[in-house]
């Protein structure tokens, strides 16, 4: 398991949210490209990347986002505002290395389908497209977590894995920008439903304790943010356990 470090942009500041929620941001004395720049130089090769306005709908950090991008050889893994097939293959073929796909997969019940029949190969969908779960109390929201969907957590899983996508970035809502520590329970459901898929853990990660727990039960990945910007992670450990990580695959 691999942590990667997070990077969340509300009006063109780096900020966290509490739960998902827009009227509970910390913004921090930080830019984006002084961020990409710390965790280059410490030997990290991936960061996830969320555009908080693209998330509902407002599209005002886009351009400003895509610039800092095209200028880092960083593999970047995003998220928010992607609505369209063109938009995913716009992203792809300026090189981002991971496109997260959340809302619309989730209201627009063609995407998917069109998705995958436009980027799914040989493991393809699983290298470029990652399919964004975020739950709360085991219903899944989106429009950056203002909305609910009926559709079942588990069931969503199985549509997914039978149109080949089988990486997810799955976030409890519940412990998100709290700092008590990660959705276990909710992942080894997860997991144990669909044991092959691979997942990226989001939300409450506070400590090493924390990463620990989540390589225990074999999360592929964890996206870690505001335990960073706190210093209770520092980027020494990210870079350590990340390289560690590695040398025992």
């Amino acid at each position: 398991m691999y942590i990667i470090p997070a990077i969340d942009i509300l009006n063109k500041k780096v900020v966290r949210l509490r739960e998902g929620d827009y009227q509970q941001v910390t913004q921090y004395d930080v830019s984006l490209e002084e961020m990409i720049e710390r965790y280059q130089s410490n030997g990290t090769e991936l960061i996830h990347i969320i555009d908080l306005n693209g998330a509902k709908s407002d599209f005002s950090n886009q351009q400003y986002l895509f610039d800092v991008i095209k200028k880092t050889d960083m593999k970047i893994q995003y998220g928010g505002g992607i609505r369209s097939i063109d938009k995913v293959k716009e992203l792809t073929d300026a090189g981002i290395f991971r496109v997260i796909v959340g809302t619309q997969a989730i209201t627009n019940p063609t995407f998917l389908d069109e998705l995958s029949k436009t980027m799914c190969g040989a493991n393809k969908c699983s290298d470029q497209i990652v399919v964004a779960i975020d739950v709360l109390d085991e219903v899944i929201k989106y429009s950056g977590w203002m909305e609910s969907s009926p559709i079942k957590l588990m069931d969503y899983v199985d549509r997914c894995l039978q149109l080949g996508f089988y990486r997810f970035l799955c976030t409890d809502i519940n412990k998100d920008g709290k700092m008590g520590g990660a959705g276990i329970d909710l992942y080894k459901k997860l997991l144990e439903h669909s044991p092959f898929i691979k997942l990226i853990a989001s939300g409450g990660v506070s400590s090493m304790q924390d990463i620990e727990q989540l390589s225990k039960i074999k999360v592929e990945s964890c996206v870690v943010g505001k335990a960073i910007y706190e210093n209770r992670i520092t980027i020494e450990d990210v870079k350590n356990w990340n390289l560690n990580a590695l040398t025992t695959m």
